[in-house]
């Protein structure tokens, strides 16, 4: 199947405005090489020069005049008067190279963003979207059905799966008065909703509004650059006027004068480490997107690439959420006989402990009569008995539970037959992902019992082990580990700790209100191997960024000396400074490779 979306981005990404005053300046300033070269009238490539000026210069000229008003000195701006110093004294065709290579660079950033915003957009595909209902209106959400819009029932009642939303494992009962949220499976009842909160508030909205946000952040080590740049540029201007002033005091030549601090202006720019921080990360968020992780800012993924320590909590984390029989509690009837008769019973029902049970069991006999009760159990008659499957308080109900298992009785006419206990699986990747980051020394945080948790952590291959913790305990857990760590989990219950970790990813393709607006980044399609793979890529785009400045930084000490010491042409000092820039550019960009990701 074509993906007409992803065919029609790149000419979307062609019509960006960065990009399309890029192209302009080039094929104006290849138009004015080919008539000063081809020996044309100076009128024409003069105009065709200063027309390449206009449509590569007029945006940066424009943003640094802003920032002037605000007694700011914007790089852009220097950018801009280096150009037209070079033309003023006669270096036309340089000061045009200047703005069609600075051009570019804001246009690959452009680009870069865009792929970013491109990522995000692409995975409400994987999602699907909420059906377009306003706030008081009402449905009827029948059995099986997923539920169109955040709202309250009216009528009804039902067990809802909605470990979309807050990543509980088991269905949670649902009647009149309770909430229920869009995109969550209705179980076996017929529920009648009202709608409490506009479509355009969805989960997915908030999901895709916070990721594409990531493209107008700035990481700690951009915001440092911007800090010195204000003090750098300040410091470019004195030096340029006093290598134009001082020489000519002492009777140097006006255009030699004023060619060496042009020259020097724009050779000690700091174009190049203002770039070489963003199209990494930028990248790196696009191709982490493009993946299915929803890295929120940039400022997310250079922390994520500083981690140390890795914490994942257990139930919707570690776990999948789909149970399955893991204990069968004979009460005067063998294992066998309990889950053959329990099977039949569920066989017609559509909930998913029933589903396990089903699954479960060797052999499933017809059954007739069944009968549902919407968040207590099933009724049927199977081999000529009447049998019940559902919740019940009894005491061996409690010690199953006790065990951090569901249970629920079987009663075979009246009298209890048996318990099922039953636990979520763990997810085929857990223990791959573990293994990935047994460098971070995992260690797995939950609120469950010391037994469910030591089960759990023995087959995903974590020793450190940390059970029965309230939210606030899971805090203090958290900040125990040091100030570098990242916490992985699921729902309301660890938002507090996903607040108080350094880094914070929520599984699940939407998270709970609360862990959406916590956690710095979202696994959607729950890929347990994609948290290894986006820490190795956001320390891979750290080692980009940090190579990133000592280019630029020894590009910039190189051409001063020269300029300084020595005769720096001017076309060579563009050339040398400005390609620096698209150097940078264009290394940060290989973050966008597959290979990138799979390392």
């Amino acid at each position: 199947m074509i993906d007409r979306a992803a065919a029609v981005r790149p000419a979307r990404r062609l019509l960006l405005p960065e990009v399309r005053w890029a192209l302009a300046a080039l094929v104006l300033f290849l138009a004015g090489l080919a008539a000063d070269l081809g020996g044309g009238p100076a009128w024409l490539y003069w105009a065709l020069y200063l027309g390449c000026y206009a449509a590569g210069g007029w945006e940066p000229l424009l943003a640094g005049l802003r920032a002037l008003r605000e007694r700011m000195l914007d790089v852009d701006l220097l950018m801009v008067v280096a150009a037209v110093g070079a033309a003023a004294i006669g270096q036309v065709l340089d000061g045009g190279l200047l703005i069609v290579i600075f051009a570019t660079s804001g246009a690959l950033e452009a680009v870069a963003t865009q792929r970013t915003a491109d990522s995000v957009r692409s995975l409400l595909d994987l999602t699907g979207e909420a059906d377009s209902y306003e706030v008081g209106d009402e449905f009827v959400v029948r059995p099986g059905e997923r539920i169109g819009g955040d709202g309250v029932v009216l009528d009804g009642a039902s067990e809802v799966d909605q470990s979309s939303i807050t990543g509980e494992s088991m269905p949670v009962p649902k009647a009149v008065g309770d909430e229920v949220f869009a995109g969550t499976l209705n179980g076996t009842g017929v529920l009648r909703v009202r709608v409490t909160r506009d479509s355009s508030d969805t989960v997915l909205a908030r999901i895709v509004a916070m990721v594409e946000e990531a493209s107008a952040t700035k990481a700690k080590t951009q915001l440092f650059i911007e800090k010195i740049e204000q003090r750098y540029s300040v410091g470019v201007v004195v030096a340029t006027l006093a290598l134009f002033l001082v020489p000519l005091v002492f009777g140097a030549g006006l255009q030699e004068t004023l060619l060496r601090a042009m020259t020097f202006m724009i050779v000690a720019s700091p174009c190049a480490v203002v770039l070489a921080t963003m199209p990494p990360l930028l990248s790196a968020i696009a191709n982490a997107g493009r993946h299915g992780v929803l890295v929120k800012s940039a400022v997310v993924l250079e922390r994520l690439g500083t981690t140390e320590r890795v914490a994942f909590d257990k139930t919707g984390t570690l776990t999948e959420g789909s149970p399955r029989v893991v204990e069968v509690r004979p009460l005067g009837m063998s294992e066998k006989d309990v889950l053959r008769l329990a099977a039949g019973a569920e066989q017609a029902s559509e909930h998913p402990l029933g589903r396990a049970i089903v699954a479960a069991a060797d052999r499933v006999p017809p059954a007739r009569d069944f009968r549902a009760e919407p968040g207590r159990g099933v009724h049927a008659v199977v081999d000529g008995r009447q049998v019940f499957v559902g919740r019940d308080d009894g005491e061996a109900v409690r010690e199953a539970e006790a065990d951090g298992r569901t249970a629920v009785l079987v009663r075979v006419d009246g009298e209890p037959a048996g318990v099922l206990g039953l636990a979520d699986r763990v997810r085929p990747d857990a223990r791959a992902a573990v293994t990935a980051l047994s460098w971070a020394s995992p260690v797995l945080l939950t609120g469950d019992n010391p037994r469910a948790a030591a089960r759990v952590a023995d087959e995903v291959g974590i020793t450190d082990v940390r059970a029965g913790l309230l939210p606030q305990d899971k805090v203090a857990a958290v900040r125990e580990l040091g100030e570098r760590v990242l916490l992985v989990g699921d729902g309301v219950n660890d938002a507090p700790a996903l607040a108080a970790a350094n880094t914070g990813i929520a599984m699940g393709r939407a998270g709970s209100d609360l862990a959406l607006e916590t956690a710095d980044a979202v696994v959607v399609r729950d890929e347990l191997t994609a948290i290894p793979a986006v820490v190795a890529l956001a320390r891979r785009a750290r080692r980009l960024v940090l190579a990133n400045l000592a280019i630029a930084g020894g590009f910039i000490v190189g051409l001063v000396l020269w300029d300084l010491f020595g005769e720096l042409p001017l076309p060579l000092g563009v050339a040398g400074h400005e390609g620096s820039t698209v150097l940078v550019a264009l290394n940060g960009l290989r973050l966008l490779r597959e290979k990138a990701w799979r390392g």
